[in-house]
């Protein structure tokens, strides 16, 4: 028995089959860092901590010695609590179809939310600096005609391959300003979102809790994401009326290149 206690938990294998179904669909959508950085792991659940290489000089027992200690960066853990009623999955195992896993989508979705804004905009309760403040490129300004994001994402391409960093690139925004790209046209009918594909040679990336966007090389070794357990379904208790479940992973972040990516602005736009 492991540290999620699924086999302590009153759900039948055709249950845990269909919430970890769920919990899947709803998750990758989400996970929008995943598509655009390198990821290490699952290194497992007692995996703590990341090595960076290097030292702080600390007092030694002997003044007549140096003295230093490694540095690392400690995996932080995400929990998202909620919970099943026990006649619908009773139901399940009936063989309905139609179950209510209402809490389930919640909770991928305000996981993988978390996971996003950690790793774009930052956790510093976790020691994690998001791409969005470790960049070394002079943010650009979005204004709000999606008809000229184009222009804006074609200025970050210039500055990264004047910069030196390679593509292809990714275009990460959140879903206010996707769904402006997916549905503006500009002059001559091109379609926004079809042009900065172009213009990127790499995904448009939908991604719930980004404000803004940022424009970053896939090349690779720039953006790196350590799991040590990956999203998983654990069980906590129950009554008689209730199942209480959780979603669970840990992991942490670092910047690795900071001159390997570009804000897109709103708060900087005319």
């Amino acid at each position: 028995m492991n540290h999620l206690l699924r086999s302590a938990a009153p759900i039948s294998d055709t249950g845990w089959r269909e919430l970890d179904r769920e919990a899947q669909q709803h998750l990758l959508p989400a996970l929008a860092s995943r598509r655009v950085v390198d990821f290490s792991g699952p290194l497992g659940w007692e995996h703590s901590a990341t090595n960076l290489g290097r030292v702080s000089g600390i007092d030694p027992a002997d003044a007549c010695l140096r003295a230093s200690q490694r540095r690392v960066l400690p995996l932080a853990e995400l929990r998202a609590d909620f919970a099943i009623s026990r006649a619908e999955l009773c139901d399940l195992d009936r063989g309905a179809v139609d179950i209510d896993l209402g809490a389930l989508h919640a909770a991928a979705q305000r996981i993988a939310r978390a996971e996003n804004v950690a790793v774009f905009h930052g956790w510093p309760g976790a020691a994690i600096v998001g791409i969005s403040h470790a960049v070394a490129n002079s943010a650009i300004a979005l204004g709000t005609d999606f008809a000229e994001y184009p222009k804006c994402v074609a200025q970050a391409v210039v500055g990264l391959l004047s910069a030196g960093v390679s593509g292809p690139y990714g275009l990460v925004i959140g879903p206010d300003g996707y769904t402006g790209v997916v549905e503006t046209t500009e002059d001559g009918g091109l379609v926004v979102f079809d042009h900065l594909r172009e213009i990127l040679g790499g995904p448009i990336v939908w991604a719930p809790g980004v404000l803004g966007a940022l424009v970053l090389s896939l090349r690779g070794e720039d953006f790196l994401f350590e799991s040590g357990q990956d999203l998983s379904l654990g069980y906590d208790h129950h009554d008689a009326e209730s199942i209480h479940l959780y979603l669970e992973e840990s992991f942490t972040f670092r910047v690795a290149t900071p001159e390997a990516a570009v804000v897109l602005d709103h708060d900087k736009a005319p």
